[in-house]
């Protein structure tokens, strides 16, 4: 049986989200950077990790975003098979709820509306990035991740070959890190995407990022890997803001496709301190 969800539904509900996210850090990272408190060793990235608690102290109790930075609104969408959205296009409602709230919250609006020849703010932080997945069922469920400029600059993708290996995959995972420095405002989450192929495996990573911080692989062979990883990015000196210490990262997860014989796609996305997101299932 059929399910209708007002258009006006959506549309209030993004906007909420996206007020929500950029001013309330996610419990699982808040409690990350507090216990990257008792880890770290160096004295000034302990100092650095207090002042981003404090600072996401503030932002909550005083509505403020954590960051200037509030990103483009990219949004995960599961629609369900048995929901139609009515008086309006799922996706339009998405894009003027986007409108709605960084307008209303007062967020920075980051947007060009092009890339290379008329870098014009578009002063709508639209259009959203919306990747949607059909699933079984009556419900919608929609997560609000922005994303800064900062860490996504210092994204990347290798199209590896296949006999290289792990070996490869770690090398590049880490080197993208260290690399990237201060650049992404660590402590970061590490997204990972293996597999699928060219566009699928930067999809993956930046789906990687919405797991809870921490949270274990329901595969084991690839659990053991995160835990590798993390050790390995970890052991990069980078530490806090890019200042020095041993809490570069605050997790590293990973998320898998199928791929060609021939390919080993691999990507990294890495998110800042404020690993912000939000959901809602109407």
């Amino acid at each position: 049986m059929k399910r209708t969800i007002p258009y006006a539904t959506v549309v209030e509900a993004v906007a909420k989200l996206c007020m929500e996210a950029s001013c309330v850090l996610p419990s699982d990272v808040y409690k990350a950077l507090e216990a990257g408190q008792k880890d770290e060793i160096s004295p000034l990235g302990k100092s650095i990790l207090a002042k981003l608690v404090e600072n996401a102290d503030i932002a909550r109790k005083q509505n403020i975003p954590i960051c200037q930075d509030t990103g483009v609104a990219v949004f995960f969408v599961e629609l369900g098979e048995d929901v139609s959205i009515e008086g309006g296009a799922l996706k339009a409602a998405i894009h003027e709820g986007t409108e709605i709230g960084y307008r209303e919250g007062y967020l920075r609006k980051s947007l060009v509306r092009d890339p290379l020849f008329d870098r014009v703010n578009t002063k709508t932080n639209t259009p959203a990035v919306i990747h949607i997945e059909l699933v079984p069922g009556d419900g919608l469920h929609i997560t609000h991740a922005p994303k800064g400029g900062g860490s996504e600059n210092m994204s990347a993708l290798a199209m590896l070959k296949p006999l290289l290996g792990k070996k490869a995959v770690t090398e590049f995972v880490v080197e993208t890190v260290r690399k990237a420095g201060g650049n992404p405002c660590p402590p970061v989450v590490v997204g990972v995407g293996l597999g699928g192929n060219f566009e699928v495996a930067p999809y993956l990573a930046k789906k990687a990022l919405l797991r809870e911080v921490g949270s274990v692989h329901p595969n084991p062979v690839y659990a053991e890997y995160e835990k590798e990883l993390l050790e390995a990015v970890n052991a990069t000196g980078v530490g806090p803001e890019g200042l020095g210490g041993r809490f570069t990262a605050m997790a590293v997860h990973i998320e898998t496709h199928p791929c060609h014989i021939a390919s080993l796609p691999v990507a990294v996305n890495l998110n800042c301190h404020a690993a912000r997101h939000a959901s809602i299932t109407l």
